[in-house]
């Protein structure tokens, strides 16, 4: 068996005529993937994994290492736990946190009908009965206290409370916290239940005293999303806040409390935080967030009282992307590091100079043995005057006396930040080693270019963004070597609405459309998907609202579906089958609208996938029917 998926996966590979000096699908696939683990005990070494994908096994193996803070020769270890300190063991040693699930409500045919045991249904009476790809069963993540000596009592510390942490769907170690004295778990919980959930994006830290068993409510006073607490070495607490209620992509600042009274260490500074990780001597918060189309690490002193607040100072910049802070000695950082061209490896930062080196080399005899994109700037003039940066990728063997077809790519979010990203999916160096050239606009609602640019979409989903989306590709295509004939559009989730939004209004400028994922009808997507937030506050609330400007335009001139008249073009529609998000009838409408119609269309539906697609021979699939799609309907150039 393993034979043939071997023999089919070559087979797939070559049918796609990939160029000699770029990468190809299933190389991406199998890269090296690089993840940190931490800093050993004793600060001199970096704790890493490097995971490597058989796409013909459909199977990833993972081996763990070690390299110095400053460098040196990787060395390959056994047990990673017994090089990093146990976050889950309080300070003094007498207790650990675990996380277990706690079965609390009924949801089953046979919770209800026990006498019934062959029965294959569920049961609800409120919503948020499914999140992300998964259903609700009626049980929730919780924190057990376990003392390490085995001699007292574990505890619940959530009691029976129909609420988790980790937060669901994507919250890990970063939501709870011991204090430095061990009495105390500081954790992040969305304590709503049913309807409230499904609207609310109120996450709050609570405290759970060991000695009283009684927990309070640390951020109450904060409505939007509290999270990620950390603790100093100091004992100073710092943690990440939105502000409003309902908006998941709302400023995200720094807070700390000085004399008791919660301090906003951002609120000048016109950014949002991703992540932040405090200095080892407890004086300076380090973060990354992002600018100017990519994502840099700066730094912000511990002010001594509230009114001495000092702006972040940047520390990196390059045309890269700082995607995450791993740990510091007194004058370095280890993060990790990438771009357009490089999946993410180890660097060391000086943090005086910023000046950058790399620690890990998982995939440099590769790129090495490759011919590598040309990723350039382009600023482009919007319709309402305002500079827009592009990303303009360019095919590793580009000849500027060629004509080449050229993609527009639309990023998802809407609020995502379209910086030097490497995807194993939209990956630009694939989409350029097959003979594309790639403008990625950083259209309106963009993080990196302040906080007025980056709200501008709210209820304005069909309108200044898409004439960006425009102006990008219009701007572009007056040069020699763009073919004006052969223009695509492309987009998953909301790049998706953008790619069957553009289908009815992009005036016959594209010969061919991608969307993954994407919302085709506000009506059936606001009656299907799961953070109702969401669309409440882009949308501006349900489609049934009277005289609501907002509403009725996310349900007329910003609805897909009531322009599907105007199609006139191929169209490639993908859909996951456990895309709760963007559920599985945005892609089926689309896709039966455009056959109705008489359009060349094709259907990739993933039964198993959620709003990604993470199997990697359902990956190596989509790669292959994607560029095959665009090898019919945009032709690349003679090479």
């Amino acid at each position: 068996m393993i034979k043939y998926i071997s023999s089919a996966i070559l087979i797939l590979t070559a049918f796609v005529g990939i160029s000699q000096t770029g990468i190809t699908p299933q190389q991406l696939i199998e890269l090296n993937r690089v993840s940190p683990m931490g800093i050993s005990k004793d600060g001199s070494k970096v704790v890493y994994a490097v995971s490597k994908v058989n796409v013909a096994t459909n199977s990833r193996s993972k081996k763990f290492y070690t390299i110095g803070f400053d460098g040196g020769h990787p060395i390959e270890i056994k047990e990673p736990s017994e090089y990093l300190t146990d976050d889950n063991i309080s300070p003094d040693g007498r207790y650990k946190i675990t996380v277990q699930d706690i079965k609390l409500k009924k949801v089953f045919g046979t919770d209800f009908y026990p006498e019934l045991k062959e029965s294959n249904m569920m049961i609800y009476d409120q919503l948020n009965y499914r999140h992300w790809d998964q259903w609700e069963d009626g049980a929730y993540s919780h924190l057990i206290v376990e003392p390490t000596s085995g001699r007292e009592k574990s505890v619940d510390i959530m009691l029976d409370e129909p609420y988790d942490c980790p937060t669901k769907p994507f919250g890990g170690p970063e939501d709870y916290i011991w204090c430095p004295e061990s009495n105390e778990v500081y954790y992040v919980a969305k304590k709503k239940y049913g309807t409230q959930y499904a609207v609310s994006t109120n996450t709050d830290i609570y405290v759970y005293s060991l000695e009283t068993g009684e927990t309070t409510n640390f951020t109450e006073g904060n409505l939007g999303y509290d999270t990620q607490p950390a603790f100093s070495s100091t004992g100073r607490l710092a943690w990440l806040q939105m502000k409003r209620d309902g908006y998941e992509s709302d400023k995200n600042d720094i807070i700390i409390k000085i004399d008791s009274i919660p301090v906003n260490l951002t609120a000048a500074w016109d950014g949002t935080v991703n992540g932040f990780h405090w200095s080892n001597d407890g004086k300076t918060i380090y973060f990354t967030a992002p600018t100017n189309g990519t994502v840099q690490l700066f730094s912000i002193p511990l002010p001594k009282s509230a009114d001495k607040l000092e702006l972040p100072k940047q520390i990196t910049s390059g045309q890269f992307d700082v995607r995450g802070i791993v740990g510091h000695n007194e004058n370095s950082m280890v993060v990790m590091r990438g771009d357009m061209n490089h999946a993410s490896e180890l660097y060391n930062v000086n943090l005086k100079t910023g000046e950058m080196r790399q620690l890990t080399q998982a995939n440099t005899d590769f790129y090495n043995n490759i011919e590598l994109s040309k990723v350039e700037k382009r600023m482009v003039k919007t319709t309402d005057g305002k500079d827009m940066l592009c990303w303009v990728i360019y095919p590793p063997d580009f000849d500027p006396k060629k004509k080449y077809p050229t993609l527009l790519y639309c990023q998802g979010g809407p609020q995502g930040a379209l910086s030097q990203f490497y995807s194993y999916r939209w990956n630009f160096q694939l989409m350029a080693s097959h003979g594309y050239i790639i403008i990625a606009p950083n259209r309106r609602e963009m993080p990196g270019y302040g906080v007025e640019w980056n709200e501008q979409i709210s209820k304005d989903y069909g309108g200044q963004n898409m004439d960006d989306y425009l102006s990008a590709i219009d701007d572009l295509s007056k040069e020699s070597y763009v073919d004006k004939n052969r223009l695509g559009c492309i987009g998953a989730s909301y790049g998706g609405y953008s790619a069957f939004y553009l289908a009815s209004r992009h005036n016959n400028r594209f010969k061919t459309f991608v969307a993954h994922d994407g919302i085709f009808n506000w009506k059936s997507m606001y009656g299907t998907t799961e953070e109702l937030f969401f669309v409440n506050w882009d949308l501006g609330g349900p489609y049934w609202q009277q005289n609501n400007e907002d509403v009725e335009n996310a349900s007329g001139p910003f609805n897909p579906v009531e322009h599907v008249h105007k199609w006139n073009t191929p169209i490639l529609i993908i859909q996951g089958g456990k895309d709760f998000r963007v559920p599985i009838g945005q892609g089926l409408e689309a896709f039966q609208a455009a056959q109705l119609k008489g359009l060349q269309s094709k259907l990739l539906f993933f039964p198993e996938e959620n709003h990604w697609v993470l199997d990697y021979q359902n990956s190596l699939i989509w790669h292959s029917e994607f560029y095959k799609w665009l090898g019919t309907t945009l032709p690349p150039v003679d090479r």
